[in-house]
């Protein structure tokens, strides 16, 4: 399974004499199972390209591409059951439920998806347990570090066993110790089940890790490596 991007092209303010191209007939492929860093200075255009290729936002121009489907023009039904089961998301800011607990913030994509109880209560044990924090599924996030925040956001985006990850500057806030932890987790996850991540960083710390790095400026891909 991959995601295409065919001129793809987000433009701000187009109706007015100060167009802002975010992203500027950017074409990319990024195929299952790849480690895939995204960089570049603020206002490149990183994070807007991350939220279209999974379905967060809608594109000027251009096609998004995910299994031969194009989710660009999905009904919004459909789109909202495809961010749902094939995308899982960790942002900047955790945006963790702040009246749920940590174990709850995991069941709950999955509870939406229609799982029981049961097999919730038991796949958010796990994906805790996996990410270091099989002693903290009772705290609400107010009580959890930053670190402890982003890896409840890991196991949550993991949940539903999404084929993507797009993580949004997912180390901005941790430490390097944190940092290190993380991105170890990410890792084994990605060797172990095959799951994609697809991050928006200027963190070098992720990009040490990437198995490929996209640059970006202005809107548009300047360089695009493995490593």
């Amino acid at each position: 399974m991959s995601i295409i991007t065919k001129q793809l092209r987000k433009t701000y303010n187009a109706d007015t004499d100060f167009p802002v191209h975010a992203v500027d007939n950017v074409d990319l492929t990024i195929d299952q199972g790849e480690f895939v860093a995204i960089m570049g200075p603020s206002g490149s255009g990183k994070t807007t390209l991350l939220n279209l290729l999974g379905g967060l936002d809608t594109p000027t121009a251009g096609e998004v591409i995910v299994d031969g489907r194009r989710i660009d023009t999905l009904p919004h039904d459909q789109l909202i059951a495809f961010r749902r089961d094939q995308v899982g998301f960790i942002f900047q800011d955790y945006s963790l439920l702040p009246v749920l607990t940590a174990l709850e913030n995991v069941e709950f994509v999955m509870q939406l998806q229609g799982h029981n109880s049961s097999e919730c209560r038991a796949r958010a044990e796990s994906l805790l347990a996996r990410v270091g924090l099989a002693q903290h599924g009772h705290k609400r996030p107010s009580k959890l570090s930053g670190g402890q925040q982003q890896r409840v956001a890991v196991a949550r985006a993991l949940a539903p066993n999404p084929r993507f990850v797009m993580a949004d500057e997912p180390t901005a806030n941790l430490d390097a110790q944190s940092t290190s932890e993380l991105l170890d987790i990410m890792q084994q996850l990605n060797r172990q089940e095959g799951t994609t991540f697809i991050f928006s960083t200027h963190d070098p710390r992720v990009i040490t890790r990437a198995r490929r790095v996209v640059m970006m400026e202005d809107g548009r891909i300047t360089e695009d490596r493995r490593q």
